[in-house]
């Protein structure tokens, strides 16, 4: 069997890559804007790499194509996140760079797409019961540029697979995916100089925020990697959630971090994520904490009973290893995940 991975050397692209190595009969073609020099290692090394892919740029549609040729299926994980300041340029490469790999796709005739679709998919839900597949794909509306973007996506790949039938699309919805080997990159795109990494290398922060609506899943990236494979050797499509147990809520996190789960009002939260994002002193707009507050909480019953799919690590031994990553600055020898400087 032969796969592309577009984003193939962010965090998820690294853990399937991982997985994948001990698959003989899978041969791996990455995709990626930027790849690992020749001496990043494994599970690098033994992928056929396609160098400098702007999928967001139109002219690479003809020259993908032509890569694609004889694949089997396309997981697609490329997606940018910052620089977040900058909407048009993460549109760019979010919504169109999707539509060229489709478009690709098509010109080459690979029928199956596995693409990493998100919990931001869906519109507001409830926090005291989980939701299924069925729950409404609109997003949360412009409170959140990256669920808009997510949602616009899943209704272009509706009309995809509408318009062209051999076409099959898997789509995985999923919370934060974390893991150690990711954790610098978090601590990049998500913290920022707000939270000095020192306070975890300390084993201690002293505020979390508590709020009945701040309740969210996260799934380790190892388990995400094993959904990955097994939606590929699947003939089934569609949507699938994929998380672990339990939710993490602010007493929970407090108790992990050694801190004070205190209550605060969402405006005092938004004006500070607001104000902090604006100062730069976070990467991450006021919209990654609407969707936290907006977004439902999801039932993966279709995974495990359709792809037999069950995560082997729960939320909390999942947050334990990324915060003991964030304390260590761990990373990879790739540049989306690359290790933080000591």
């Amino acid at each position: 069997m032969r796969i592309a991975i577009t984003g193939a050397t962010g965090s998820v692209g690294s853990a399937l890559l991982r997985r994948l190595s001990a698959e003989r009969d899978i041969e791996v073609i990455g995709i990626a804007r930027r790849c690992p020099k020749p001496d990043a290692g494994p599970p690098y090394d033994a992928v056929r790499w396609w160098h400098s892919a702007d999928l967001g740029d139109p002219a690479c549609l003809h020259p993908l194509a032509e890569r694609l040729a004889g694949v089997d299926a396309v997981v697609h994980l490329a997606w940018q996140f910052q620089p977040g300041h900058e909407r048009a340029r993460l549109r760019r490469t979010n919504v169109n760079g999707t539509r060229h790999v489709v478009n690709a796709m098509l010109a080459a005739d690979v029928p199956r797409l596995v693409y990493a679709s998100s919990v931001a998919t869906y519109a507001p839900g409830p926090k005291d019961r989980l939701v299924d597949e069925s729950w409404p794909a609109t997003g949360i509306g412009q409170r959140s540029w990256y669920s808009v973007d997510k949602a616009t996506v899943e209704t272009y790949l509706d009309g995809a697979e509408r318009d062209y039938p051999g076409l099959r699309v898997v789509r995985m919805r999923k919370p934060l995916v974390v893991q150690r080997e990711a954790s610098a990159g978090v601590t990049r795109h998500l913290l920022g100089r707000l939270v000095p990494v020192s306070l975890f290398r300390g084993g201690r922060l002293p505020v979390v925020p508590r709020h009945r609506l701040l309740r969210v899943q996260v799934v380790h990236g190892d388990d995400v990697a094993e959904a990955y494979l097994k939606a590929l050797l699947s003939d089934r499509t569609g949507a699938f959630n994929i998380a672990a147990e339990p939710v993490l809520d602010g007493p929970l996190v407090a108790a992990e971090v050694g801190g004070l789960a205190a209550p605060l009002p969402l405006p005092l939260l938004r004006l500070l994520a607001r104000a902090a994002w604006r100062s730069r002193l976070v990467p991450a707009d006021e919209g990654w904490l609407e969707l936290s507050a907006a977004a439902p909480l999801m039932d993966c019953s279709r995974a495990e009973r359709e792809l037999d799919w069950r995560p082997r690590h729960n939320a909390v031994d999942a947050l334990r290893e990324l915060l003991a990553g964030i304390a260590d600055g761990v990373g990879t020898r790739t540049p989306p995940i690359r290790q933080q400087a000591a």
